[in-house]
């Protein structure tokens, strides 16, 4: 059974008081600029730290002047893309943290932005999907190199096609989120429950895109059969082994995969997500579209709390051999300048993490080895300024300002 986060008893009272899975669009695309009511200015500007932070994030956070200048990068960020709201959590050890949230959780009723609300990751799922199966791999039940055919049938090219090639977005399969098909058939619902095999379908109709190994391309398609290999090998439903081997481990009770009767499951506290994927290319509200279509490419909720300790384990390798590890850091060229891509992580400016997109909602979960720096973004909204992703914006800003030799640019990952 998959956990009910622990929060949920208290999520009323916390909301008033604390207040690269990409799909394709038809639609153009267009910010909005958000003005928060007085009373959520107010609120926001006394939403500093969360319950969880509180204790080790002193209100002088990085120094006055720091925190000053990184207060407003992000503030000019979020007016110029017109980004809702966002909460930024960075922590530097021996230097001091800062952890804020400004802006506005709910457009309709003002509500602010908290450091304390659950968000949805995206693509942040794959750190979560390959870590269960790079578990598999220290188990000794599959090989990295194994061919993809020996545990899903109809594959194109599928004995050519590893499992490392598909972790490493190199598989060469046509990624079934690029499909027009797809995008109208998920615009027109987006509450409609699609299954694994009726999404790897819409990119199985397509010729591969290149020979196994040769090319990064990224693609959800990937992640969804390395999330059918689990399910292959253990028996079990990957949301499961995801919770019983990753999220237990871990110590993540606030992370959960929402899959199967519970899909549509969203714990308050939440932020609405905002979202201009849509047929019309309007801005809407996606906050309760049902996930069910990045499934274990990006179906995860998380919060800043959990994503601050993620980050590092997922990085440094703790819930694995070193060995297994070292072969996941072995990051490769993307044919994007400054960013290389291991089994299903990257590496930016020398952060090690993930960044996730899914309508409404992006995140940035970083770690920073050369100063065991942790950095997570969380914000509610998708939609790109200028072709480029609102969290990636926020995030280099930051890094820019706080750590000037390790400037992240993460933004050809999720779309």
């Amino acid at each position: 059974m998959r956990r009910t986060p622990s929060r949920r008893l208290i999520a009323a009272a916390l909301l008033v008081a604390s207040v690269l899975a990409p799909m394709t669009s038809t639609s153009a695309l267009a910010a909005t600029t958000v003005t928060p009511t007085p009373a959520a200015a107010t609120a926001v500007r006394l939403a500093g730290v969360d319950r969880h932070d509180h204790d080790d994030c002193p209100s002088h956070g990085l120094g006055r002047d720091l925190n000053a200048r990184l207060d407003k990068a992000v503030a000019d960020v979020r007016r110029e893309a017109g980004i809702p709201g966002v909460a930024v959590g960075l922590w530097m050890p021996g230097k001091g943290c800062y952890v804020r949230a400004t802006g506005v959780a709910d457009k309709v009723t003002g509500q602010p932005m908290s450091t304390d609300l659950y968000s949805r990751i995206g693509s942040e799922t794959k750190t979560f999907t390959v870590t269960a199966l790079l578990k598999l791999v220290d188990d000794g039940r599959i090989g990295l190199d194994d061919p993809i055919s020996r545990y899903v049938h109809g594959v194109p090219n599928g004995r050519h096609i590893t499992l490392r090639h598909l972790a490493e977005m190199r598989s060469g399969l046509f990624p079934y989120s690029a499909d027009a098909d797809f995008a109208h058939d998920l615009l027109s619902d987006p509450t409609r429950t699609f299954t694994p095999p009726e999404l790897l379908a819409y990119g199985f109709k397509h010729r591969n895109t290149s020979a196994p190994g040769k090319v990064f391309v990224y693609n959800n398609s990937n992640l969804v059969l390395l999330g059918l290999v689990i399910e292959k090998v253990t028996g079990h439903h990957v949301a499961d082994v995801i919770d019983r081997r990753v999220l237990r481990p871990a110590h993540l009770d606030d992370t959960l995969f929402p899959d199967g009767p519970n899909v549509r499951e969203f714990p308050e506290p939440h932020a609405r997500g905002y979202t201009n994927q849509t047929l019309s290319g309007a801005v809407e509200d996606s906050t309760d579209w049902n996930p069910s279509w990045a499934w274990s490419a990006g179906a995860m909720i998380s919060t800043m709390h959990d994503l601050r300790s993620w980050a590092k384990t997922v990085a440094t390798g703790a819930l694995l051999s070193p060995e297994t590890q070292k072969q996941r850091l072995k990051t490769l060229p993307t044919g994007f300048p400054g960013l290389s891509y291991g089994l299903g992580i990257f590496e930016t400016g020398g952060w090690i993490g993930h960044n996730g997109s899914i309508p409404g909602y992006e995140s940035v979960t970083v770690y920073l080895p050369a100063l065991k720096a942790t950095l997570v973004v969380l914000l509610n909204t998708d939609i790109t300024t200028g072709g480029q992703e609102p969290s990636t914006l926020v995030a280099r800003a930051v890094t820019r300002i706080a750590t000037p030799d390790h400037v992240y640019d993460g933004s050809a990952t999720t779309r």
